[in-house]
């Protein structure tokens, strides 16, 4: 989640533009601009909603203009923090290419790998839920600052099972994983979601990193906190 937040939504911002100069012509562009542009039709009647023109003629200018479009168009969807299919699927493509070429990589704090390898030698699955898509997941931890680490892990979930902050979402994994929810720790860094993870009859520990927002005291007294994965003492089998 900090990464998203102070890495790769900036990215988004900062280079939609030269991204799009550069794929214009291509099919996958093409098809996320149309997206985009049936989503802003959609959005026609919303307070400060950013139409995008179609392209009347082949000129330069043109093509300028509606680019320029399609970025209002994503800085205005980004700034109220809109999630349509339409965005994601071009943010997806752009984070794409920019771990590809290197420009990005998934943060991944160093005690994470040594403490995911432990738990899978004594026999643990470990699985990954994010509201950030699958394939979003995989780009992150494929091209991570500890290099490809997807091995590291059994499955990946996002909210296509339900949201974070529904309890039904960790009944429905722990279904999909054949696994009893009190078999299940939880790790987040969001209240809401450990609220309901727990209600679900799942462990739940709250991590504490640098840039998290921060809790209550009422929060840090009921939750389990750590602030490493080296802290966590998993039962042996």
């Amino acid at each position: 989640l900090v990464l998203c937040q102070e890495t790769l939504f900036p990215y988004i911002k900062a280079n939609v533009k030269e991204y799009l100069r550069a794929h214009w012509e291509e099919e996958e562009c093409q098809r996320d601009v149309g997206l985009l542009r049936k989503q802003a039709q959609e959005d026609s009647s919303l307070d400060g909603a950013v139409p995008i023109p179609f392209e009347s003629g082949r000129g330069e200018e043109e093509q300028e203009r509606v680019i320029q479009a399609v970025v209002d168009n994503v800085h205005w969807q980004m700034s109220l923090d809109r999630k349509t299919t339409a965005l994601k699927q071009l943010q997806g493509h752009m984070w794409r290419a920019a771990y590809a070429t290197g420009h990005v990589k998934g943060e991944v704090f160093e005690d994470v790998v040594p403490a995911i390898r432990k738990w899978r030698e004594a026999g643990m699955k470990v699985y990954i839920y994010s509201s950030g898509s699958v394939e979003a997941q995989k780009l992150l931890f494929g091209y991570s600052t500890e290099g490809d680490i997807l091995e590291l892990f059994d499955g990946h979930f996002d909210t296509k099972i339900g949201p974070k902050v529904e309890s039904e979402s960790y009944r429905r994994i722990a279904a999909s994983i054949g696994c009893a929810t009190n078999n299940i720790l939880f790790l987040t860094d969001v209240p809401r979601e450990a609220n309901a993870a727990e209600e679900a009859d799942t462990h739940v520990a709250v991590v504490i990193r640098p840039g998290n927002a921060g809790l209550t005291d009422d929060e840090k007294s009921y939750y389990s906190l750590i602030s490493s994965f080296t802290e966590l003492f998993l039962p042996s089998s």
